[in-house]
């Protein structure tokens, strides 16, 4: 019972503290529309870049499950775990509510008339998250562990969350850090149970698929 509150905690810390930069976009792309269609941007903008993360998630469940992915899989998060500690330290959280705290603000930013559609500034942001969604997918993928019912539950609270308190979220953060902080020992930690199972796990570590070749390395036709 424990273990699975913890694990969904993990994912909602993992996908909150991993979202400054699509807060960011977001916000900055929110900005540049009519008052009036700012908070649209800013709700369905959240949830469909979430939905896309969603998705993407459930395929790297699937394929940290092959042998020797997961090994691949957990240093790429440490790499994930060293970009978010940089981003801690520029201190993201910050930009990313004041660019959201514009958007809200029907005085700030632009306030002519539409000069380009929701549909415009939705298209922006989604391609803008798919570029950036490596790290938020590897996190939640991994604290899952392929589970699926885990992952979709997780991220459908920490989406919510952030659609509809993204900068009061925003705000905790960066008033108080140690959040973030907390965030980046989780994903550690992840990133070291990932990398132990992907050397000794039994069905999916590098050492078992090595038994089962007998160390041999496929040869390379053509």
């Amino acid at each position: 019972m424990w273990d699975l509150v913890l694990d969904y905690g993990r994912i909602i810390v993992a996908d909150i503290v991993l979202s400054g930069d699509n807060a960011l976009i977001i916000g900055m792309a929110a900005a540049g529309l009519a008052p009036e269609l700012r908070r649209k941007a800013i709700i369905f903008g959240m949830v469909v870049a979430s939905v896309l993360r969603v998705l993407f998630a459930l395929i790297a469940t699937k394929l940290l499950a092959v042998p020797g992915l997961l090994l691949v899989g957990s240093l790429l998060l440490f790499w994930v775990c060293w970009t978010l500690y940089k981003e801690i330290r520029a201190n993201l959280d910050a930009k990313a509510e004041k660019a959201l705290e514009r958007a809200e603000d029907p005085e700030a930013g632009y306030t002519g008339p539409p000069r380009r559609s929701l549909a415009g500034a939705l298209w922006t942001i989604t391609v803008a998250d798919v570029s950036m969604s490596i790290d938020n997918v590897l996190a939640v993928a991994a604290i899952a562990d392929g589970d699926s019912t885990k992952l979709v539950v997780g991220l459908a609270i920490a989406i919510m969350a952030m659609a509809f308190f993204a900068t009061i979220i925003m705000h905790l953060l960066t008033r108080y850090p140690v959040i973030s902080w907390i965030g980046l020992i989780v994903l550690i930690w992840v990133a070291v149970e990932m990398l132990y199972k992907g050397v000794f796990d039994p069905d999916r570590g590098i050492l078992a698929w090595l038994n089962a070749t007998g160390g041999a390395v496929p040869a390379v036709t053509g």
